[in-house]
């Protein structure tokens, strides 16, 4: 059996393969919402990907995942540019935020439709313009929710997190493998046992 990856991430592609989860990737054409509560904004943009990608493939198990950032009550998107991202990243700036990850498996074929959301939090160091100039000469920022990503020069920006690592990256691996598990797809997807 073979997984539909509805999203273009290099990132959950990546962290999919060091699953060992056999997959294809197809992203979703979809318009997503951009203004909600966070978990609701995940959550609805995760279930309308894999919704989208699920009806063109109605026999095949569909993954969708949908990333946010927020601070309070606001929510940090992907930075429109460079000047947005560094404003972004100030306004981080020695605070701890949230990571929201909204995950939606679907199966049309089987009926099958499960949604949830991981959450995470960063804790970002105190940040001058220097700093925030070197992190965006080893970073794209405008590809990433909040304008960073932690799987690269985190030393620069990051204090301290807590939660699931993966979760922050764009895909909790570790409870995507309990619900997979519990859905009996993990064995028929496994190429490899999970290191």
């Amino acid at each position: 059996m073979e997984l539909i990856l509805a999203s273009g991430s290099p990132r959950r592609s990546e962290l999919l393969t060091h699953m060992g989860l056999r997959f294809r990737v197809q992203p979703a054409d979809v318009e997503e919402l951009t203004e909600a509560d966070p978990q609701t904004l995940v959550l609805h943009n995760a279930a309308l990907k894999a919704d989208a990608v699920s009806r063109l493939n109605p026999a095949t198990p569909v993954l969708a995942a949908d990333t946010t950032v927020a601070l309070g009550g606001l929510v940090l998107n992907k930075p429109a540019d460079l000047e947005e991202a560094r404003s972004m990243l100030l306004l981080l700036s020695g605070q701890t935020h949230a990571v929201f990850t909204g995950v939606s498996l679907r199966w049309a074929e089987q009926d099958l439709r499960e949604d949830f959301v991981e959450t995470s939090h960063v804790t970002f160091r105190e940040l001058d313009e220097d700093t925030i100039t070197a992190y965006f000469k080893r970073v794209d920022p405008l590809d990433k929710a909040g304008a960073y990503g932690i799987q690269e020069g985190r030393e620069l920006i990051v204090e301290k997190w807590t939660g699931s690592l993966h979760n922050i990256i764009g895909l909790p691996t570790e409870r995507l493998e309990n619900v997979l598990r519990n859905l009996n797809w993990l064995n028929d997807l496994q190429l490899k046992p999970v290191s």
